[in-house]
């Protein structure tokens, strides 16, 4: 059977049942998934249908997943706060450009419920998704193939996975950690410090910012000291003010009194207890922190380097509608420029731009 008769039939079904699966038209047609999946990416290519997870669906009915005939993308976090409450509300504005709605599922950082969320998210019959994986760069080789089975346009958002540890190669838009942690050091070396004490928890941006800071520290001739010490999010942590104190006297052996602390509630507590053994912040002690959520919070305002959390949002979702309406959009590589925010932990009042 030639692709044109495909077509045809493809077409014909699809006006009298409203939704085709790829495993009916296997059937159907007596072709390949493959063949089937490749006919549906070319005639969505040309308005004719929309291809969403296991099939198509019209481009001008009710079962697109929304209400009406508006458009649904899906969009998979590991978190709704925090740091990617200001992601969520960024698409979610973007969206709103485009009349298009807005799907939310978390997976709490847990793979098997990614997979979950995926699962129901596709189920409703996106046209495409937007993802921040519950694995981050740093344990790629611990990827689920999952990812690779999405049948609809996917845009990765915070993640740059590649080959080999993905078969695709994915849009991507992320924020250049490695550059924010550069920020970080340059500031320091203004202000007079040689020696820099870092602390950075288990998270996925550690993963960049550890490169961020090993190239900064070369290139900008200084030492960098990375604690092993676990350090405590609030004062009522077990083991919370033995933690703080050994990374202190950590810095205090290293000679150093510039600290570069990841997250912002970390820096806040390591704040509060070295106030609290009589260091003044700034001048005993002087603290940038890394996220800038509740930076400004602190006890002491915290400098803090600041992802561009919303416009991350934002463009992605521009990105992930973009290749809806032109499927044949290149694929993009984006990284957003974090800035820093000089607050009263280590300097005065103003903000650094990237530069």
């Amino acid at each position: 059977m030639l692709a044109q008769e495909r077509h045809e039939l493809i077409l014909r079904s699809l006006r009298r049942h409203g939704r085709l699966r790829v495993a009916d038209l296997v059937a159907e047609l007596g072709v390949s998934a493959i063949t089937v999946r490749r006919d549906l990416a070319e005639l969505d290519s040309a308005g004719l249908l929309r291809r969403v997870h296991g099939g198509a669906i019209g481009t001008g009915t009710a079962d697109q997943g929304a209400r009406g005939s508006q458009l649904t993308i899906g969009i998979i976090v590991p978190s709704a706060a925090s740091y990617y409450s200001d992601v969520i509300r960024g698409a979610e504005a973007m969206a709103d450009k485009y009349g298009a709605r807005l799907v939310l599922g978390v997976s709490g950082y847990d793979a098997t419920m990614e997979r979950d969320r995926i699962d129901k998210v596709l189920g409703i019959g996106v046209a495409g998704l937007l993802i921040s994986t519950a694995l981050g760069d740093g344990d790629a080789d611990r990827l689920d193939s999952r990812l690779d089975d999405i049948d609809v346009p996917v845009v990765l958002m915070e993640r740059a996975f590649g080959f080999p540890h993905v078969n695709r190669e994915y849009d991507h838009v992320r924020t250049d950690h490695a550059y924010g942690a550069m920020l970080a050091l340059r500031h320091f070396v203004a202000l007079g410090h040689r020696r820099i004490a870092i602390n950075l928890q288990a998270t996925v941006t550690a993963y960049w910012l550890r490169s961020g800071i090993e190239t900064a520290a070369k290139a900008l001739g200084v030492e960098v000291f990375l604690s092993p010490v676990d350090l405590p999010m609030r004062g009522d942590d077990p083991g919370a003010i033995t933690q703080l104190d050994a990374f202190l006297a950590e810095c205090e052996a290293f000679g150093t009194r510039a600290v570069l602390v990841h997250s912002d509630e970390h820096g806040a507590r390591l704040v509060e207890r070295a106030m609290e053994l009589g260091l003044r912040v700034p001048e005993d002690l002087a603290v940038i922190a890394y996220n800038d959520v509740t930076a400004s919070l602190a006890v002491v305002p915290l400098t803090a380097i600041s992802p561009a959390r919303r416009a991350l949002g934002e463009t992605a979702c521009d990105l992930l509608l973009r290749k809806l309406q032109s499927p044949t959009t290149p694929t993009q590589h984006l990284s957003l420029l974090p800035t820093l925010n000089i607050r009263t932990s280590c300097g005065a009042p103003g903000i650094l731009v990237p530069g």
